[in-house]
C-alpha cells in the first residue's frame, strides 16, 4: 500500500523550475532513497509535502484519500514530519524539553513533568536511542542530536518520517548508529524518505531508489541491490562519473608551508599538543581524525581567525603572524569548514561573494569605490568555469543548492592562485558530480605548486586526495604517513587511539 502519493507537482522560484510535474509515492514499511545531485529539486519536492513549500499545481493523497497540506501543522496533524539538514534545537534544553516543545503535556496550566519524562523514557527504550532525557542538547554529539530530532517527530506519532541530508554531518560510526536506528523505525511500520546524494549510504540502508535530476523523475523504481554505484550516478548526473580517482602527485618541491610548535589550550584544557607539521609544493596533505580532535581549532589558528599560546608559522621560510587579512596576503586562502556561516553571505551576490577578502586590493577597488565592471565581468567568467547553476552572477548566493554554494567558495579561492590553500570539508553536502569537479579543481591547484592542507571528516575522501596523511587524536599528530600505506580500517584505529606498534604498515609511517 502507497502511504503517500504525489501526483504532477511542480514548483517555481524566480528564475528555475525546482521540480516539474514529478509522480511520487512512498509504500508503508519502506526506506525510499529520494537521490539527485545538489539542486535537483529533492528538498524542494518534499517541502511541498510538508508543507513548507505550496504547490504550483499537483495532488497530494495520504493512504488514499486527497489532502490539503498548505503548513508543517496540516503535514504532523496527518501523521508526516520531516527532520531538517540543519537541526532546530535549542542547546540549553533538555532533551526532553526539546522533543515536547510546541506539544507539551499540561496538568492545569503547569507542563506534567512526570508524563513528560515518562513518555520520553518509553520511547527511548522502545527504539533503542540510547539517550539520558535529563542530558542537556548542547552536550550532545551531532548523532546524538539527531535522535533528538527523530524522537520528535515520534513524539508526534509520525507514520512519515523524511530526513533531509541525514548523514551530512555525522562521522562514520554515527552513520552505523542511525542506520540502526531506521531499521527499527521501518521494523515498526514507519515509512521514511532520506534525500540524499550519496551512493554508498543509499545501497547501505534503502528498499528503494528514485532518482531526480533537474527537477524530473528519472527512474522511480530503482532497486539499490541491483544497481552498481555507477549506474547510480550516472542516472543522478546525466553522464558518467569517474569515482574514486586516485591522482598522487607526481613532484614535489622545497617546504612552502610549515607550523612548529602550535600549542592551545582553551578553559584550562589543552586542545592542541605541540603540533608540528610541513607541506611542500605540489603536495596534498590530509588530516584524518574523528571530528572534535582538535581540527576546528587548527585550522582556526593557522588562517588567523584564533591566537594560540605558541605557534611558528612560515610561508616560502618567511614568518606570518596576524589577523586573517594578514595571512590572506601573504598568499593562505582559506575554504572554511562551514561555508554558511564562515565562507558566503547569503544576502550577497555571486559577484560579490567571489571577492570577498579581496574587495580593497588594486584588483577590484580604486579610490574607495569598487571596479563593479571588472568584478562583474570576472564573476561571469568563473561563475561559467566552476559550473555554478545560476541564472547569473548577480544572483543571491542564499538562492544556491549547497553545492553550487560550495563551488563559490572554491572558485574564490582557487582563483587566486594561492602559495597555500587550507582546505576543509570541501564536499560536504555536496553530490557526488560536484564531489569530483571539486577535487579535481584541487588537485589541478596542487600541480601548479600550491601546497594544500585538508582537513575532512570523509576518511574516503582523505585516503583519496591526499598525498600524505596526518592523524589527529586528542589534539596530537599521533600518526603520519604516505597516503598508500594503510587501510581504512588500520587509519580508523589510530584516528580512535590504537597504538601505532600494532599496525602492519607501521613500519613505513612515523610517529
Amino acid at each position: 500500500m502507497n502511504v503517500v502519493e504525489m501526483k504532477q507537482v511542480s514548483k517555481s522560484f524566480p528564475g528555475t523550475k525546482a521540480v516539474d510535474a514529478v509522480d511520487f509515492y512512498l509504500k508503508e514499511g519502506e526506506i525510499l532513497s529520494l537521490l539527485g545531485e545538489n539542486g535537483a529539486g529533492k528538498t524542494t519536492l518534499m517541502k511541498m509535502l510538508y508543507g513548507m513549500h505550496s504547490m504550483d499545481c499537483g495532488e497530494i493523497y495520504y493512504k488514499g484519500k486527497p489532502v490539503q497540506i498548505n503548513r508543517p501543522s496540516d503535514a504532523i496533524d496527518l501523521g508526516i514530519c520531516m527532520v531538517h539538514q540543519h537541526f532546530m534545537l535549542v542547546s540549553a534544553f533538555t532533551v526532553a524539553d526539546n522533543i515536547i516543545a510546541g506539544s507539551e503535556p499540561c496538568k492545569g496550566i503547569f507542563v506534567d513533568r512526570r508524563k513528560e519524562y515518562e513518555t520520553i523514557e518509553k520511547l527511548i527504550k522502545t527504539f533503542n536511542f540510547n539517550l539520558d532525557p535529563y542530558a542537556k542538547v548542547g552536550s550532545l554529539s551531532v548523532g546524538e542530536q539527531q535522535r533528538v530530532e527523530i524522537l520528535k517527530t515520534l513524539y508526534r506519532e509520525a507514520e512519515v518520517i523524511i530526513l533531509d541530508e541525514p548523514t551530512a554531518v555525522l562521522t562514520p560510526h554515527e552513520v552505523d548508529d542511525l542506520f540502526v536506528v531506521l531499521n527499527n523505525l521501518r521494523a515498526s511500520g514507519k515509512s521514511i524518505v532520506i534525500i540524499t546524494h550519496k551512493l554508498k549510504e543509499t545501497k547501505a540502508i534503502a528498499d528503494r531508489v528514485m532518482v531526480l535530476r533537474d527537477g524530473h523523475m528519472i527512474r522511480d523504481d530503482v532497486d539499490p541491490k541491483e544497481s552498481s554505484f555507477n549506474e547510480l550516478s550516472d542516472m543522478m548526473v546525466g553522464r558518467h562519473v569517474e569515482l574514486g580517482v586516485v591522482n598522487r602527485t607526481q613532484r614535489t618541491g622545497a617546504v612552502r608551508f610549515s607550523v612548529h610548535d602550535l600549542n592551545l589550550q582553551e578553559k584550562g584544557h589543552t586542545v592542541l599538543d605541540h603540533i608540528n607539521l610541513d607541506i611542500r609544493s605540489g603536495e596534498i596533505l590530509g588530516i584524518a581524525g574523528i571530528e572534535g580532535n582538535g581540527q576546528t581549532q587548527l585550522l582556526n589558528c593557522i588562517t588567523g581567525l584564533q591566537t594560540p599560546q605558541s605557534m611558528h608559522l612560515e610561508i616560502d621560510g618567511t614568518p606570518v603572524s596576524g589577523s586573517p587579512n594578514d595571512f590572506l596576503r601573504r598568499g593562505l586562502a582559506h575554504i572554511p569548514e562551514d561555508r554558511n556561516a564562515m565562507g558566503l553571505v547569503a544576502s550577497m551576490s555571486i559577484s560579490d561573494n567571489l571577492i570577498l577578502g579581496y574587495q580593497d586590493t588594486p584588483e577590484y577597488a580604486s579610490h574607495g569605490f569598487l571596479r563593479r565592471k571588472i568584478i562583474n565581468q570576472e564573476a561571469d567568467v568563473l561563475r561559467k568555469e566552476f559550473l555554478v547553476k545560476a541564472p547569473d552572477s548577480q544572483t543571491q548566493v542564499g538562492a544556491l543548492s549547497g553545492g553550487n554554494a560550495q563551488k563559490v567558495v572554491i572558485a574564490r579561492a582557487v582563483s587566486k592562485q594561492p602559495k597555500v590553500l587550507i582546505v576543509a570539508q570541501p564536499t560536504r553536502g555536496v553530490d557526488v558530480g560536484a564531489s569530483e569537479y571539486i577535487r579535481q579543481r584541487i588537485r589541478e591547484l596542487r600541480d601548479t605548486g600550491t601546497a594544500i592542507l585538508l582537513v575532512s571528516a570523509d576518511l574516503d575522501e582523505v585516503m583519496q586526495l591526499s598525498d600524505r596523511i596526518a592523524v589527529i587524536y586528542e589534539g596530537k599528530i599521533v600518526y603520519e604517513t604516505p597516503a598508500d600505506v594503510l587501510s581504512d580500517v588500520e587509519l580508523g584505529m589510530l584516528m580512535t587511539g590504537s597504538s601505532p606498534k600494532n599496525l602492519k604498515g607501521a613500519a613505513n609511517g612515523s610517529v
